[in-house]
């Protein structure tokens, strides 16, 4: 079984709503169904929306729920790390301890306001979507406001983003924003968890032009495991043909993991949450696949962009 780095999960707000450990479950993903992996890295990201906290700021929501990332970080000392680099990634796989790091699924978690990323960098983030599917001061995005692009207030905070060391995740964000985010980008960006718009036409996921954008500035997008974005009842065989599309576009480098473990009602079939993942990496090798391409989705390819983006 292949390293692995999966690019997003919901982990975090399904146990800031629903209770529950890191360590052990219900959901899609947990400390102990990761131990047999071995070497094993997960963005957690912060998420919540105004419909599901009536009256409370979502910066609020956002602090509550870093305070409980934090919290289980140290509850669970004996298996997993909070990283902000790469190298200290890699230092908890040769201490025998899994790597967590921080991102925030949509802006307005941090009022989309520099001062606030900040902070919130200092706190450990180093990944943060520019939206969810609520427009918001930035952009628009794939649901609201589709047609709207990056304002000028969006512009400074992508920018400012990656001069702090974080990871632009464009996943959510309006076709016009993405392509605003590509023209300013001096960093590869993350598209954590978007699969292929040709296979499954859900604006949710990504063009051959928009992947194809992503090679150019060797950045990566990560395969998502909700059926929405797979294709109608999708099985191993969807999971597969869309890592093989991207493949065929030249994107061995740049393709990666992006689960949404927690975030999804239902994964494929024969995926009821990350104890199965390595049914794909077993597929691909039985296709004969080389196993340097199969570590790199798995875990190099977003190891390599994270090492590149977040260097402090």
């Amino acid at each position: 079984m292949p390293k692995v780095f999966d690019g997003h999960c919901d982990t975090i707000l399904r146990c800031y709503q629903n209770g529950g450990s890191f360590r052990s479950n219900r959901g899609h993903l947990d400390l102990e169904r990761m131990r047999p992996y071995g070497n094993w890295a997960q963005f957690f990201a912060c998420f919540g929306e105004p419909e599901d906290f009536p009256g409370k700021p979502l910066w609020q929501v956002f602090r509550e729920e870093v305070a409980l990332f934090q919290k289980q970080m140290e509850e669970n000392a004996d298996l997993v790390v909070h990283c902000r680099t790469a190298q200290e990634a890699e230092r908890a796989w040769s201490q025998g301890k899994m790597a967590a790091f921080l991102s925030a699924e949509g802006a307005e978690l941090l009022d989309c306001d520099v001062e606030k990323l900040e902070i919130a960098y200092g706190w450990g983030l180093r990944a943060v979507n520019i939206t969810w599917n609520h427009e918001n001061a930035l952009s628009g995005t794939n649901v609201e406001n589709p047609e709207r692009g990056l304002t000028d207030r969006g512009k400074a905070f992508v920018l400012r983003t990656q001069e702090l060391g974080t990871l632009v995740d464009v996943s959510h964000l309006s076709d016009p924003g993405f392509w605003d985010v590509m023209e300013l980008a001096k960093k590869p960006v993350f598209a954590s968890h978007s699969n292929s718009r040709r296979l499954c036409s859900h604006p949710r996921n990504l063009t051959d032009e928009q992947f194809t954008a992503i090679i150019g500035n060797h950045g990566v997008a990560g395969l998502n495991m909700c059926h929405e974005f797979l294709g109608e009842a999708p099985t191993m065989d969807t999971l597969v043909s869309h890592v093989e599309h991207w493949f065929s576009l030249g994107g061995e480098e740049c393709v990666s993991l992006g689960g949404d473990w927690d975030g999804i009602s239902h994964p494929p079939a024969g995926i009821s949450g990350i104890q199965d993942l390595y049914k794909l990496a077993d597929r691909l090798l039985r296709m004969n696949y080389p196993e340097e391409r199969v570590n790199g989705l798995f875990y190099n390819n977003l190891m390599r962009v994270v090492r590149e983006v977040c260097t402090m």
